[in-house]
């Protein structure tokens, strides 16, 4: 085992200029992430002098056996927190061989809406923190409890300390650091109010590089995992009954929003995505009605509502936002299985470019 340990470990820049660059993509359903690796003649640092490469479109449920080829377009570097050195994780989008992208890449939808030259001047920061569930591979069932039975009731685990609270610090710890390492803005963790349930969270990041940011944070945290043996769940209501689900609460603003007098901005803003709620709410993830009860810190999925400090909200406006009269506010409809690219773009087209 330790030879392979060293195997695993050997820094190649001793011995070659070449580099291992892992190109990430998302698969079929949505929410599968996809990687394999290919060998660089040396360091390359711009995404756009990256080669486009191919893969079986037919194996990940993104096209037929008949015309199986699907084009991987480089998008974003990170460094690669595994083999370190100088290579590097690439996140891509998928592109049909005429250049069509895929339906599941909802990259390129989005990176239009950000390269609108209004979204541009207005500067659109995003913090979202990122929940999931650490699940037990052999059961199914979350990290910690009892298989096949449950914990004792909510309210120790939340930021909670100690080998009966806090279930997988190790996996959440040595994700955090590979995040930083990798050049991910990853700003903090916690532990979340359902035990084995946590959360990291990316921000502020401008305009795409947001989405880019949260799909290689949950790339690098199933890779994690997986070393672990546990799997990780974005399910936004992975155990039924009286626990708190899971979320992407989302928390925007624009430079508008954030200069002198930009509250008014932001109950303008939050004025517009209530009238498109029930289109936001259709793009906010898969299963989010399981979520959005009105109960464990939510607000009904049916009903649009927005207050200060108010975690029962749809939006939530801080204290700080409140009392200074500028800042940002938190969107806490999406769901921990939404697709940053599609909830980003969405409330930028809202509330910049959108007119009722």
């Amino acid at each position: 085992m330790s030879v392979l340990v060293d195997l695993q470990n050997l820094n190649l820049g001793d011995i070659t200029e070449k580099v291992i660059a892992e190109y990430i993509w998302i698969g079929g359903s949505g929410m599968d992430l996809r990687s394999k690796a290919r060998t660089l003649s040396g360091p390359v640092s711009d995404p756009m002098a990256l080669p486009r490469w191919n893969y079986d479109g037919s194996s990940t449920g993104q096209a037929s056996g008949e015309d199986s080829e699907v084009i991987l377009y480089p998008q974003a570097i990170f460094r690669d927190p595994f083999r370190r050195g100088n290579n590097i994780l690439v996140m891509c989008d998928a592109y049909t061989p005429g250049g069509e992208p895929l339906p599941t890449n909802k990259r390129f939808n989005a990176a239009k809406i950000f390269s609108r030259s209004e979204v541009a001047a207005a500067e659109p920061w995003y913090g979202i923190e990122q929940e999931y569930t650490l699940l037990q591979k052999s059961a199914n069932w979350p990290l910690g409890w009892p298989v096949g039975g449950f914990p004792g009731p909510q309210g120790p685990y939340y930021c909670g300390v100690g080998a009966d609270k806090a279930f997988g610090r190790d996996i959440v710890d040595a994700h955090y650091k590979a995040c930083l390492y990798a050049g991910i803005n990853i700003s903090g963790i916690n532990a979340e109010v359902m035990p084995g349930q946590w959360e990291f969270q990316v921000g502020p990041a401008v305009g795409i590089s947001a989405g880019d940011e949260v799909w290689v944070a949950r790339y690098i945290l199933e890779r994690i995992a997986e070393m672990a043996g546990v799997v990780v769940s974005f399910d936004p209501k992975p155990v039924k009954g009286d626990w708190n689900g899971a979320g992407a609460h989302t928390n925007y603003s624009t430079k508008a929003m954030r200069d002198s007098g930009g509250y008014a901005v932001i109950k303008k803003a939050i004025e517009k995505l209530s009238l498109r709620h029930k289109e936001h709410i259709s793009s906010y993830g898969e299963g989010n009605e399981r979520r959005l009860t009105g109960r464990h810190e939510t607000a009904d999925i049916n009903t649009f509502t927005w207050g200060v400090a108010n975690r029962g909200a749809s939006v939530r406006v801080g204290r700080d936002t409140d009392k200074e009269g500028r800042g940002y506010f938190e969107d806490r409809r999406p769901a921990s299985n939404m697709d940053p690219y599609v909830v980003t773009s969405m409330i930028a087209e809202t509330t910049i470019l959108w007119q009722p």
